[in-house]
């Protein structure tokens, strides 16, 4: 079994070392070239979103906790694809980014730029060590290997693949990757639905299916929140719409991944619902779908639905480290440098996704929840994120580079103040007010010179 799964992932690292071979600027490793067709594009979309969380994740989460467990995955993070597709995408497709700090860069200035990417990195990071710590566990499963050995197994390889190959491996792969992750989650759909999965969902209590079952409207609304406007404000799908051919494109395969997402993360969804009737009550939530797997499917079809999971993880995992060391080599260290040369950017981008895949190899190693991680990931940093987005596309007057510092600054500290400290009950709706706020009022203090001096000749 483990054999088949290295196999596997050693293909992946051969399409890797075959379009690294296309790789000639920094536009081809971290864009591929901006020229990604309906199928890529939309596969890639598709398959980086579709992760860890949303296999192992959700599966577990359904079990324990019914529907109410589940809002953020896939029901959040779908919503957030999709608003994404239909108002960003293509508006931000034509402005010729490599990166959303690019964007703040051009609105606010370089100091903004680089406190953006800075703030960036640390979602990106903690969702790739999510990744490694969920392809750890699987190899653990198939195997007499300990979970350390798996996991430093998987950080080895996909930091190999992803720095080698960047986007245009990572594209390809994507395609690959979801389709065998469509064919395996499918299959083990069906098996649940003939085995009479629905028949057990039949005869659970009402309050299973009850989305706010034991959660306050609050509770709900900062679940729902937190997937929805992290997507919105994440560069690693940014990265996906910005190398697709054309702006139109973008916005449509965005959309349709979202979709697609949608439809194929409710599966594990239920499949997690109905797995208790047979994996019994209080296993290792995290162990549900293989717990299910290795009990219902036959020995071809269960190989097919390891493949699956590694696909989904490999994919999400390798579009974090590259967003990751994107951020940091592009935006951060590259301006230093202005004289180097398309080699040196390249040399820098690598070396910067060795880094972080190191760094989140680490704290996989200290974390013990996929799902925990991943809800971090998502909600450290975005809130000043997605509010110096919204102002740098639809206003080019409204707020200055001290109007993004502080919600940069405010919206990420409010948040670690809520959800470490004072330990609220909806850190991340007060981190986006907080950082809403301090914009305006520092963008009414802070007025842009122009105008400044019209309002004083005035009077």
């Amino acid at each position: 079994m483990l054999g088949c799964l290295l196999v596997y992932i050693a293909s992946q690292l051969l399409f890797a070392f075959w379009f690294s071979r296309r790789i000639s600027t920094e536009s081809d490793y971290l864009l591929a070239g901006r020229s990604l067709g309906p199928w890529l594009g939309t596969f890639s979309v598709f398959a980086t979103w579709y992760g860890a969380e949303t296999c192992i994740g959700a599966a577990g989460e359904a079990y324990s906790h019914g529907i109410s467990g589940v809002l953020a995955d896939p029901f959040g993070y779908a919503i957030g694809i999709i608003v994404f597709g239909l108002f960003f995408a293509a508006s931000l497709w034509r402005r010729g980014l490599v990166t959303m700090a690019d964007l703040f860069r051009r609105r606010y200035g370089i100091g903004v730029e680089r406190l953006a990417a800075l703030v960036m990195i640390p979602s990106s990071v903690m969702w790739a060590a999510a990744q490694v710590r969920a392809l750890g566990q699987v190899l653990a499963s198939t195997s007499d290997i300990g979970l350390l050995a798996a996991i430093t197994m998987a950080a080895a390889v996909v930091v190999v693949y992803t720095a080698v190959g960047g986007m245009w491996a990572d594209a390809v792969t994507d395609l690959v990757q979801g389709l065998v992750l469509i064919a395996g989650i499918v299959a083990l759909f069906a098996v649940f639905v003939a085995v009479g999965g629905f028949d057990g969902l039949a005869t659970q209590p009402i309050e299973r299916f009850d989305p706010l079952h034991d959660r306050s409207p609050l509770d709900a609304l900062e679940t729902l929140a937190i997937p929805i406007f992290s997507t919105i404000a994440a560069q690693e799908l940014l990265s996906r719409v910005l190398s697709v051919r054309n702006d139109q494109l973008s916005a449509r395969v965005t959309v349709g991944a979202g979709f697609l997402y949608l439809l194929l993360g409710a599966l594990p969804m239920v499949i997690g619902l109905g797995a208790a009737a047979f994996i019994g009550e209080d296993r290792d939530p995290e162990q549900t779908l293989s717990l299910f797997a290795q009990q219902q499917l036959p020995l071809p079809l269960y190989v097919l639905f390891l493949g699956a999971l590694v696909s989904a993880i490999l994919s999400t995992l390798s579009g974090a480290l590259l967003v990751a060391g994107s951020l940091f080599a592009h935006n951060v260290i590259s301006p230093l440098f202005p004289q180097w040369s398309e080699r040196n950017r390249l040399r820098y981008d690598r070396a910067a996704v060795v880094l972080f895949g190191i760094v989140a190899y680490a704290i996989a190693l200290g974390s013990d929840s996929i799902y925990g991680l991943v809800q971090e990931s998502a909600a450290t940093g975005t809130a000043g994120i997605l509010v110096l987005l919204l102002f740098a596309m639809w206003s080019s007057r409204f707020g200055v580079a001290a109007s993004a510092y502080a919600a940069l600054i405010v919206g990420t500290g409010m948040y670690q103040i809520g959800s470490r400290m004072a330990d609220m009950e909806s850190p991340y709706l007060l981190s986006l007010a907080s950082a809403l706020v301090a914009y305006v009022i520092a963008a009414l203090i802070w007025k842009p010179r122009g105008e400044a001096t019209a309002e004083t000749s005035a009077a």
